[in-house]
């Protein structure tokens, strides 16, 4: 993240300093990202590290200055900064990141992360309910389309829990093309967003709850079968996933996956089994956004 980009953010967002300050806003900006960084630092330990490499004298800001220059810059550059940076970082050769001719993406969220008990934030993300009663801190829903090759973040969306994953997964369809296949959990087999997502020409496998039954149109020789959902015509694809222990025992469950892919000589049931294990490559074999530790993200907007 070049200066120079850094500067050109500030102008289209209307955020550079109007004076001459010890603290212009491009520090502002990299001084949010090094938070991010070391989020578990205090602002002033954050700063030490930030300047850390510098020979030249620089200021020494109080918990004050730094608290008033994240207000001052606001959110909006940082914003545009990801929206700038954020997408597929493979090329279509690069091994791993495609399938036949579409590149494979996933959907990956979290619903616990801890945000300041701040008014503010409580406003806004609502009080969620715990076991023992309210909840310590309020908590942000965070959703992101990464590439399953590369674990790049394509783009992100967060807000209340309340509204739930679906809702979050259908404002990061306009980000979908017609070259991507989508892989996703059973959260995302709604009717809605089946169709949201097929409407951009993005390709799709996606599994389904076991309550769910489609009906059978035409079987197929490879055991699968075509069906109708949500005014699309799509193949329901059934296995059985067993797993063996260190004791001997066993265990398992039933995937049913729905997807786009009809054609059961280019894309045979048991290559797509393997493929839906891709998704699990990009949110589980990495640290998962859910399996991050318990922490209290300090959004700049709230500061």
């Amino acid at each position: 993240m070049p200066p120079e980009l850094v500067d050109a953010i500030l102008e289209e967002t209307g955020t550079r300093e109007r004076r001459l300050r010890c603290l212009p806003s491009r520090v502002g900006v990299y001084f949010v990202l090094a938070l991010g960084l070391f989020e578990h630092l205090g602002a002033r330990l954050v700063w030490t590290k930030l300047i850390a490499g510098l020979t030249a004298q620089v200021p020494e800001p109080s918990e004050k200055a730094l608290r008033d220059l994240r207000r001052r810059i606001g959110s909006a550059p940082v914003k545009r900064l990801f929206e700038v940076l954020a997408g597929p970082l493979a090329q279509p050769s690069t091994p791993g990141v495609s399938y036949r001719r579409w590149r494979t993406v996933a959907f990956d969220g979290c619903s616990s992360l801890a945000v300041p008990g701040h008014e503010r934030n409580w406003a806004w993300l609502g009080r969620p309910a715990s076991r023992l009663g309210q909840a310590a801190y309020p908590r942000l829903m965070l959703m992101t389309l990464c590439e399953t090759g590369t674990r790049g973040l394509i783009a992100a969306a967060f807000g209340p829990v309340a509204r739930g994953e679906t809702y979050y997964a259908q404002q990061l369809t306009s980000n979908l093309t017609p070259d991507m296949l989508l892989l996703a959990d059973r959260a995302f087999h709604t009717n809605d967003l089946l169709a949201q997502i097929a409407r951009r020409g993005t390709q799709f496998l996606v599994r389904c709850t076991s309550r769910r039954h489609p009906p059978v149109l035409a079987l197929l020789p490879d055991g699968s079968y075509l069906t109708r959902i949500a005014g699309l015509t799509l193949r329901v694809i059934e296995a059985e996933i067993r797993t063996r222990t260190a004791d001997g025992s066993t265990f398992g469950d039933t995937y049913r996956l729905l997807t786009t892919l009809t054609d059961h000589r280019t894309d045979p049931a048991h290559q797509l089994v393997r493929l839906y294990h891709e998704r699990w490559g990009a949110t589980r074999s990495r640290t998962r956004l859910s399996e991050l530790p318990d922490r209290r993200i300090d959004l700049m907007s709230t500061a």
